[in-house]
């Protein structure tokens, strides 16, 4: 999986936001300091933030939300309509196809586009020869991949 720009940009930024925040909030709270005459009392004020301590929680707290929204919605969506894009030129390939090509690339395809060379041979029926005959044009024309695996081959679709 590739990650694109924004993908990169907006990690970097929720990532930036998370140390800020941190800072800001596990910082001790401020002190006062009393001096009279010989006495010094020193008291812790909690809870205490300056404004400017308010107002860069408040913008961390924005940003981490933001970016963590486009993280969790915007991005995920951009992946599954390219998942939806392959599936759709899959489909149209199909259309284009006959026979026994049909048969080989319809069962890949019900797999998630990932099959085993040697269960396409059991689900198919088809003799070894056949199956690997078929793929090869299959390959010819750029519509699947055969990858070694071990003593195996894998099928993937393009």
């Amino acid at each position: 999986m590739k990650i694109k720009g924004t993908t990169a940009f907006m990690s970097a930024i929720f990532v930036g936001a998370i140390f800020v925040l941190g800072i800001k909030l596990l910082t001790p709270a401020p002190i006062q300091i009393f001096v009279e005459g010989s006495e010094t009392a020193i008291t812790h004020i909690p809870g205490l933030f300056t404004m400017e301590d308010v107002v860069i929680i408040a913008l961390s707290a924005l940003v981490l939300g933001i970016c963590g929204m486009y993280l969790l919605f915007f991005d995920s969506v951009q992946m599954r309509s390219n998942t939806d894009s392959k599936k759709k030129s899959w489909e149209h390939t199909m259309k284009t196809l006959k026979d026994d090509e049909l048969t080989i690339y319809e069962m890949v395809f019900t797999e998630g586009g990932v099959i085993f060379q040697s269960e396409l041979v059991e689900r198919t029926g088809f003799p070894k020869a056949k199956v690997t005959r078929c793929l090869d044009a299959l390959e010819n024309r750029g519509l699947v991949e055969r990858r070694r695996k071990g003593m195996g081959n894998i099928v993937l679709l393009r």
